[in-house]
């Protein structure tokens, strides 16, 4: 990247489409693996208005009752009432499910034990200093919008918030670091008879208290964006339909980072869209902690059924020493899906709790991949 320039992040809240469905594969996924943590699972869903549709590829010894999981997630994230246009109680649920494929399974359980990757692919991890959370700025503080925004929503304290919302962070960078908040783009969805200057005021005033003194100035007022079309009543599935693994560059760096393409939400830790993401991540980010570089990218990429990856790069943004490092990542670290999961306990259903607001980054929750316990290692 240039020395100086404008860089935007987004994220979005729970009751966003693509996020309910998220939000529904991973609570399956959860229940399936705390039953079962040898399941191999690929929990695809489907939204759209009055209409729930939940597919994919499901081996398990255990059952779990898809349809009710699907009504409690849709409650807990907020469409309860038919005048949203979207609740738990009168949505139609269905389901098609089937085994995992022969020809990928062959790959996966291997004789001796081990797990060979579920697919192709490459991941990408990253770290960077610019937060206490090693996480780019932009990404940050739009999931601490989108945060604050479905807290004013449950708590009240805005009781005319309905479930959908967006959040767009716009930093200035000069030098290669952020200096200043440029602008910010909040998209609320609202009851029908609340006044748009009213909820405009209201929002402006709740989110600049969660921003960093640093980032604003006096002029920040004036650069909020709130529903610019001045009105967003109809959302969720009302309003659009949801897909799950749509939102992949909220879920992890919001861009500034490359990403291979992969989702997360719905996929077991044998699929190495989730846990090479997850080791990248967690070598990437004790790298930048050990002081080695301001900021960090591990790419791991995989050959299905095989369980050592094809290749590791790294990029240290110019560090002199990244050969060395390098070496260092492929001689102490474990890419293999099998010694990941077991070295994060990722068969354990833990993923609906990172399924809202990022995988990463997460110190409000004792995330195994983002500990800082190889740190001695560089």
């Amino acid at each position: 990247m240039a020395d100086n320039f404008f860089f935007s992040s987004e994220s979005v809240t729970e009751g966003h489409p693509d996020k309910i469905c998220d939000n529904i594969s991973d609570s399956i996924l959860d229940e399936i693996l705390k039953k079962d943590k040898n399941a191999r699972v690929a929990c695809e869903t489907l939204v759209s208005a009055g209409l729930v549709f939940i597919t994919g590829e499901i081996t398990t010894n255990c059952y779990v009752d898809v349809e009710k999981i699907a009504r409690e997630t849709i409650k807990e994230i907020g469409y309860n009432k038919s005048d949203l246009g979207f609740d738990y109680k009168s949505c139609a649920i269905l389901t098609s499910f089937r085994n995992q494929s022969g020809d990928i399974a062959r790959g996966v359980n291997k004789k001796d034990n081990g797990i060979g990757a579920g697919d192709q692919g490459m991941m990408f991890g990253f770290a960077c200093d610019e937060t206490e959370e090693y996480m780019p700025m932009g990404i940050y503080l739009a999931h601490k919008i989108t945060k604050r925004l479905a807290r004013l929503r449950k708590e009240k304290v805005l009781d005319y918030l309905r479930p959908d919302g967006k959040a767009q962070v716009t930093l200035e960078y000069v030098n290669n670091k952020p200096v200043k908040i440029n602008k910010i783009l909040i998209s609320a969805q609202h009851e029908p008879n609340i006044d748009y200057d009213k909820l405009k005021s209201d929002i402006t005033e709740q989110i600049s208290l969660v921003l960093p003194k640093n980032l604003i100035n006096d002029e920040l007022k004036n650069k909020f964006l709130i529903n610019p079309t001045g009105r967003f009543v109809i959302g969720g599935p009302a309003g659009d339909s949801g897909l799950t693994g749509r939102k992949i560059i909220a879920d992890t760096y919001g861009g500034y980072a490359r990403h291979g393409g992969g989702a997360f939400s719905g996929k077991d830790a044998t699929k190495v869209d989730r846990c090479g993401a997850y080791m990248a991540r967690y070598v990437a980010k004790n790298i930048v902690a050990a002081g080695l570089s301001n900021k960090c990218e591990v790419q791991v990429c995989y050959a299905i059924g095989i369980e050592n990856p094809v290749s590791i790069y790294l990029n240290l943004f110019g560090n002199k020493t990244e050969r060395e490092i390098l070496d260092l990542v492929k001689n102490k670290f474990d890419f293999r899906p099998k010694a990941i999961i077991e070295r994060f306990s990722l068969n354990k259903g833990i993923f609906k709790q990172v399924c809202n607001y990022g995988h990463f980054g997460r110190n409000d929750l004792n995330l195994p991949w983002e500990r800082l316990d190889s740190i001695n290692l560089f």
